[in-house]
């Protein structure tokens, strides 16, 4: 039997950062659009940085093949898709091609460990419509695993990687490790019962756990990074968190993405330039960084395990369950109205001076 596997990962600013109540909700989308357009120029400079493009997709598409390796080596044979939500591939060509390939099982596989509900949860709420639209879908067996950080291979994975990257240090015993998580929204977690700051800390803890049951029994800490817009996110803040560490007298500092198994922007710009340069004018003397996973054997092999452990689980997607977030984006005509009239609303909203202040702190 021919197992198929969906390999899923969202990409680039999606709307769903920006969540706003009810009465509001039809300005989330043009909202999350002008603060696109504001942030551009930055995006753009940023890319330009690390040479004109990100290695996101390439590296995406080399952990599917590794994946694909892996399972064979493991006795399953299945073929693997990548899907974006924003970018080649998108994800209705991955879902146009497993139709096409007439598989028996799916399996949903987010590339992010912790799940949230504006990356994972944005992902899976997508294909979930999808599939509760698509009478292909009804007769289809899809288990999706939504996260994957407490699993031992990953944590084993990156316990390794900290652990080579520390030995480059001339005084390894010396070094802070600094864990740099992608933030999300206070509100995500505090209305929204969003798990990711808990999934978070648990990750970072089982880390520690394996490094100390190594010997490694150095100091860490964690902050969130690439916070935007008016809005309050995830504390504390890593630039913040770089220059009190500076202050109290750290001056080897090995910073860990733990939100991230591929390089792309936000590791080869953001910590490598931005974070780095702010932690040497700061105080800090001796810097590191941890590589994002990538193909690591250990880390494509526990990902082939989490597949074949889902394949059991795989059921039919329900019809009858309600999905209301999509009934405007199911309307054209609703959807038009809401965004033309949400943009304007939106943009009035950008300029009260207020947000104006707010927006300072992310546009710069």
């Amino acid at each position: 039997m021919m197992f198929n596997h969906f390999y899923s990962i969202c990409f680039l600013i999606q709307y769903d950062i920006i969540r706003l109540p009810r009465l509001f909700r039809f300005l989330q989308r043009p909202l999350a659009q002008l603060i696109s357009v504001f942030r551009a120029p930055k995006s753009k400079e940023g890319y330009v940085a690390i040479g004109g493009g990100s290695p996101l997709r390439r590296i995406t598409e080399e952990q599917a093949c590794a994946l694909k390796e892996a399972l064979k080596e493991k006795k399953v044979n299945a073929n693997v898709y990548v899907a974006m939500r924003y970018w080649h591939p998108f994800t209705e060509k991955a879902i146009h091609q497993i139709k096409k390939d007439n598989v028996t099982k799916l399996v949903v596989l987010p590339l992010y460990p912790q799940f949230s509900i504006s990356t994972s949860g944005s992902s899976i709420k997508l294909l979930m419509r999808i599939f509760r639209e698509d009478a292909h879908f009804a007769q289809l067996p899809i288990s999706i695993i939504e996260s994957w950080y407490q699993r031992e291979g990953y944590i084993k994975s990156m316990a390794d990687l900290i652990e080579n990257e520390l030995s480059k240090f001339v005084n390894p015993q010396e070094v802070m490790i600094f864990f740099s998580a992608h933030g999300v929204p206070v509100s995500y977690v505090e209305d929204a019962g969003d798990p990711y700051r808990d999934q978070m800390e648990d990750c970072i803890n089982l880390i520690m756990d394996e490094l100390k049951s190594r010997g490694i029994g150095n100091p860490h800490t964690l902050a969130y990074q690439s916070r935007v817009g008016p809005v309050q996110w995830l504390k504390p803040y890593t630039d913040e968190v770089l220059v009190e560490l500076g202050q109290q007298g750290v001056k080897s500092l090995l910073a860990v993405p733990i939100s991230f198994v591929s390089e792309h922007i936000e590791t080869l710009e953001e910590i490598d330039m931005e974070y780095k340069h702010l932690a040497l004018e700061s105080g800090i003397e001796n810097w590191g960084r941890v590589p994002a996973l990538g193909c690591t054997s250990s880390f494509i092999s526990d990902l082939a395990d989490a597949v074949i452990e889902a394949l059991p689980t795989a059921s039919l997607v329900s019809s009858s369950a309600n999905d209301t977030s999509s009934e405007t984006e199911t309307n054209p005509l609703r959807y038009v109205i809401n965004l033309f009239f949400g943009s304007i609303l939106a943009f009035l909203l950008l300029l009260t001076p207020k947000f104006i202040s707010a927006f300072r702190n992310f546009l710069v």
